[in-house]
């Protein structure tokens, strides 16, 4: 290792956990070099607002990086855009970036994410059917949305249901299909479910649930199993994502459920490697388990936490794991472990407000609010607590 770069810290990703983790070292007072390496274009930026207010065009590129570019001089952080990382070595504690640059390093970050999955079907591939992740990405969509009068989204997640509603408030017909009855019957259940799908209703937006897709034709056409296909001027796939863990590989971890397993201050099994956000399969000291979590707001803890184990401090991961979804005008919010319930408990409020509350075996282990957000705070302590479920 070179004498000079005994403290470097190298953090491989361009994401929400990656800027966390380079702002949780300094904050902690971690005093080495940060390299952070970005196969993306562009600095670490907000990706909420790619399928809302940029979709709609509301708001510009310019309004989402997360940090001005006065803060990676301020905080001595180097930035590498459109680089990535080809191997790991860590009995030498060195990367070795695509273009063959060493970088010797004390601590390495892998903040990766995961990448969009497109359906194992004919025509998935083709250069008509979008995916939404990066700022590129959004681009792509947002030109595509101006000049397509008709668009069909496959899947329901909260990408898609996002989207969808984004895109039919900029005017264009939709239409969502989903392998799901109704959007996140299986995360959220079935009554939570129909209740999303008649929020894509009130903004325009067609639901085809319980649908195979078995094809998609030149960009344009999408075959369905047993039913007739769909076609639009615009095709955007929203069907999940898969973590990105080739350069843990070449350091051989040993992955767990496709994830890199991490305890929960962030540490692999191999000495000076921590890992944060989408990629990990994370032990969460509340829920006394392995968790796997693709929300924004835990990649920024995750990586707040890893930047903080990098520079000697004690912090962990004990908070429940929650998001934020507004689909159109309404907003759902969403706390819970994520890893499965027997019991769900719904609770009007009168006006559309309603709290869904899951339980397993009787404790509380989720909540999802809209319109309720003392129920929401409640709820995330209950669910840290394994409290009993609500009645209601």
């Amino acid at each position: 290792m070179d004498a000079a770069n005994t403290d470097r810290l190298v953090i491989v990703g361009g994401g929400p956990a990656a800027l966390s983790a380079a702002r949780g070292y300094r904050a902690c007072g971690g005093a080495g070099e940060i390299r952070l390496i970005s196969d993306d274009r562009a600095r670490p930026y907000d990706r909420p607002p790619l399928s809302k207010e940029y979709l709609r065009g509301e708001t510009t590129a310019e309004s989402l990086p997360m940090e001005p570019a006065e803060f990676y001089d301020e905080q001595r952080v180097t930035v590498d855009l459109d680089r990535t990382v080809a191997t790991i070595h860590p009995g030498d504690r060195y990367v070795v970036l695509g273009d063959g640059e060493r970088l010797d390093y004390r601590t390495c970050v892998l903040a990766t994410g995961a990448a969009p999955r497109r359906l194992p079907v004919p025509g998935a591939d083709h250069p008509g059917v979008l995916v939404l992740r990066s700022l590129d990405d959004a681009r792509a969509l947002r030109a595509a949305a101006g000049r397509a009068g008709t668009a069909v989204i496959i899947g329901s997640g909260f990408i898609g249901c996002e989207a969808a509603a984004s895109l039919a408030g900029r005017g264009l017909r939709v239409t969502v299909v989903s392998s799901e009855e109704v959007p996140h019957a299986a995360r959220l259940g079935p009554e939570v479910g129909r209740r999303i799908a008649g929020w894509l209703r009130e903004q325009g937006v067609d639901v085809i649930g319980g649908a195979e897709v078995i094809a998609v034709a030149d960009g344009r056409r999408v075959e369905l199993d047993g039913r007739p296909p769909v076609a639009a001027d615009l095709i955007l796939m929203a069907t999940g994502v898969s973590p990105r863990t080739e350069p843990a590989a070449t350091a051989g971890i040993v992955l767990r459920d496709g994830r890199i397993p991490v305890d929960e201050r962030m540490r692999t099994q191999v000495p000076g490697i921590l890992a944060a956000g989408d990629v990990t399969l994370a032990r969460n000291a509340a829920a006394g388990r392995h968790l796997a979590v693709e929300h924004w707001g835990e990649a920024v803890a995750m990586g707040e936490i890893a930047g903080v184990t990098a520079a000697g401090g004690g912090a962990r991961w004990d908070r429940a794991p929650g998001f934020w979804s507004t689909i159109g005008h309404r907003t759902c919010k969403y706390a819970a472990w994520g890893d499965g319930f027997d019991t769900v408990r719904v609770a009007e409020h009168g006006d559309g407000a309603f709290t869904a509350w899951y339980g397993r075996e009787g404790v509380t282990v989720g909540v999802l609010t809209h319109g309720a957000d003392d129920d929401y705070d409640r709820g995330r302590a209950l669910v840290e607590r394994h409290a009993p479920l609500p009645r209601r």
